[in-house]
């Protein structure tokens, strides 16, 4: 029952777990994992022109290393990884390269440090360039989330357990006192203060996010929103640029403590201290799906660009180019073209392709689930398509508890089943579409006011070196229901506290009751390692995992194991 797997299969194929491709620190001892921080795992393409241009870092305890990465084509040699950092008094706790910049003879590499230092590195040259919040008068909290702001070479973001992320510019300092602010912009359970200084320093600016620790942050795939989780167990979504809340969502309970873009940047998912997966829709701001599989805390939430798919659902239909239908297999170009596919799913009335979008997750029950978001779920109020993939869902039979958004101000009136005020139990069957208000144009009225004075200061400030986007490729129920009040500073809250707390938000559209959604049950759910899962990230011919005890595995995809191991 409890016997660790090395192979699944989905309707794609088989998936096999590649002994020879481990990585790990390299005398190969599992890691005493008690007290240290996740391991954490970072991918860079240098472009070297070798065909083998991925390279890996990830984090052990206190050593950090970076490797070549040889993927499903050969073993991995542990005996040479090109630098190996060992740290005293502090452990890294998260790390991102900036891909804009990266080539096969200087890589940028942020480290975050559980004593709130970030590092930047080149482990290429063996260079340490930089160290921000050296003197730790910044933010003396362990740095949960560190990323390069997309499309800049110098701008990057960083998350603490304090609850607070700062802005920083590689090219200015920190200064020798701890930086004075001023109130930028506030609003519901969210302040941005600018740094206070005669001459421009770090940090540019402070974000404070709802309450407690902000566990982890991303970035949409056009770079222009942010979506937060944090313990108090809020997702917010904000315009990054604007600085503007687009909208919000409550876990079912406990903190939240994953978050990812799908990769149109249509849907977010969301995971943690309620066990679940949580769809929300960027553009209606509501959750619109739940996924259980996990029987403990899940630690990473991943989109699969690669298995994401798009197909034809009737050629009479299909108002794209020659070009669109020669997309629609699988390749190198898969990832590039599926957002531009979406986007067009989307924008036309005609449903001319069948949506289904993969998701993954991993968690401390040491298990990875994979999860399919069809259209179905996506579409409710539409009719079936021909083209149909089949995932198992336990229906709704009432519609969701809210037409409205999540967003501040808005209404969201609870809609009922007529004649029936408790919904029955739920039935387990195929995925089939329930009765829906459409939800077309109820996006926040928040994207279209004016800009608070101030902003266009922090834009000419920090904004200015942004470039063209280059694409890239001990489980404890918290069963506590306290109230969550809002800071007594924030004048400008834009509704009550009573909204904040659990007990008054279950049932409404910032936390849909479990019976008002689609449950989601995972296609395959394997327990795979013997610690829990810190690490999921989906390549083109593999998916990387890695836990507790150090180990990053490696699992081919079908038809793509290497001949040479």
């Amino acid at each position: 029952m409890n016997e660790i797997k090395t192979q699944f299969t989905t309707r794609e194929g088989l998936y096999k777990l590649l002994s020879h491709s481990e990585y790990s620190r390299p005398n190969r001892v599992p890691f005493n994992s008690q007290g240290s921080n996740p391991v954490r795992v970072s991918f860079v393409n240098v472009n070297d022109q070798s065909g083998n241009g991925d390279r890996l870092c990830f984090n052990v305890g206190r050593e950090l290393y970076f490797y070549i990465y040889k993927g499903v084509r050969k073993a991995a040699d542990l005996s040479k990884p090109i630098d190996k950092r060992i740290y005293k008094g502090t452990q890294p706790t998260c790390h991102d390269f900036n891909h804009l910049t990266a080539t096969a003879e200087s890589v940028s590499l942020l480290v975050g440090f559980s004593a709130g230092q970030v590092q930047l590195i080149d482990p290429i040259k063996k260079e340490t360039s930089k160290l921000f919040n050296e003197e730790r008068l910044i933010d003396k909290s362990r740095v949960t989330c560190v990323k390069w702001v997309p499309g800049s070479e110098s701008l990057f973001l960083v998350a603490h357990s304090s609850g607070n992320m700062y802005l920083y510019n590689v090219e200015h300092t920190c200064g020798t006192t701890a930086p004075h602010y001023q109130l930028l912009k506030q609003g519901e359970s969210f302040a941005v203060h600018t740094c206070k200084s005669k001459s421009t320093r770090n940090p540019l600016l402070k974000w404070t996010v709802g309450e407690g620790a902000l566990n982890e942050f991303a970035f949409s795939p056009d770079g222009k929103y942010l979506a937060c989780v944090s313990q108090d167990g809020f997702l917010r979504v904000f315009n990054f640029d604007s600085v503007e809340l687009h909208g919000t969502m409550k876990s079912y309970f406990g903190g939240l403590l994953c978050v990812c873009w799908s990769p149109d940047g249509k849907y977010i998912v969301t995971g943690g201290e309620d066990d679940l997966v949580t769809v929300w829709s960027f553009v209606d701001c509501r959750v619109i799906a739940r996924g259980h599989g996990h029987k403990s805390w899940v630690s990473v939430v991943a989109f699969d660009p690669y298995t994401t798919s798009v197909e034809e659902s009737d050629p009479m239909e299909f108002s794209g180019s020659d070009e669109d239908f020669q997309d629609l297999h699988f390749g190198r170009d898969r990832a590039n073209s599926t957002q531009s596919r979406l986007s067009k799913r989307n924008s036309t009335d005609s449903r001319p392709v069948s949506v289904t979008y993969r998701f993954g997750s991993v968690g401390q029950d040491t298990q990875l689930c994979l999860w399919d978001l069809t259209e179905d779920i996506l579409f409710p109020h539409q009719p079936l398509s021909r083209a149909r993939t089949h995932t198992n869902v336990m229906n709704a039979t009432s519609p969701p508890a809210g037409s409205g958004g999540a967003n501040p101000g808005s209404n969201g009136n609870s809609i009922t089943t007529p004649g029936n005020s408790v919904p029955p139990p739920l039935p387990r069957s195929n995925s089939l579409p329930h009765s829906a208000v459409s939800n077309a144009g109820s996006k926040s009225s928040v994207m279209d006011g004016a800009i608070a004075s101030g902003v266009s200061k922090f834009a000419t400030l920090s904004l200015h070196d942004r470039k063209e986007r280059h694409h890239e490729k001990d489980h404890k129920r918290n069963h506590s229901m306290g109230h969550i009040s809002s800071k007594s500073s924030d004048k400008l809250n834009l509704v009550t506290k009573t909204k904040t707390d659990p007990a008054k938000t279950l049932g409404t559209p910032l936390c849909p009751r479990m019976e008002d959604v689609p449950l989601l049950e995972p296609l395959i759910c394997k327990k795979i390692a013997h610690e829990r899962l810190t690490v999921l990230i989906f390549l083109e011919d593999c998916i990387v995992t890695a836990c507790q005890e150090g180990f990053i595995c490696t699992w081919a995809r079908p038809g793509k194991v290497g001949e040479s191991l």
